[in-house]
């Protein structure tokens, strides 16, 4: 046996270095996919928020949101609600729900006040006690957008 110097190894000795680099680049791009791709799962009906000075609300469940578009019409997370039966479906969620649910109301900028108060006075007569107004942000200045 030829004998070697302490600093070479044999030329069959098995490599015990792992080479995490390509995990590294694999687990780097993930996360710029998942950072892209959040933000745009939140809401699924478009709406023109109001803006305000409010800050955003630190909750532990899923609320319910209840969205208004521009032409008024009402949706449960992304499902279309017809106006007339927007109390039967608030009522059976919350017969369905037996934590105090949250219920966050979107409503388009353009809309009127009434309309959105109307929505507002069913999720509250459907027995909901947490209810809160989402908007965009800032508020800007009027006349500017």
């Amino acid at each position: 046996m030829a004998m070697m110097s302490p600093g070479k190894r044999r030329r069959n000795a098995p490599m015990a270095e792992i080479n995490i680099t390509p995990m590294v680049d694999v687990m780097l791009v993930l996360l710029i996919i998942f950072m892209v791709t959040a933000p745009l799962l939140v809401a699924g009906v478009p709406v023109d928020l109001p803006d305000s000075k409010a800050g955003a609300l630190q909750n532990d469940d899923k609320p319910i949101q209840l969205s208004l578009d521009a032409q008024g019409r009402i949706f449960i997370d992304s499902l279309e609600i017809p106006a007339d039966g927007l109390a039967e479906k608030l009522a059976a969620l919350r017969e369905a729900r037996t934590d105090e649910a949250r219920v966050y109301v979107r409503a388009d900028r353009g809309l009127d006040y009434g309309a959105v108060m109307r929505v507002v006075g069913e999720v509250s007569a459907s027995g909901f006690r947490k209810v809160a107004l989402v908007s965009d942000g800032e508020s800007k200045p009027a006349g500017r957008r």
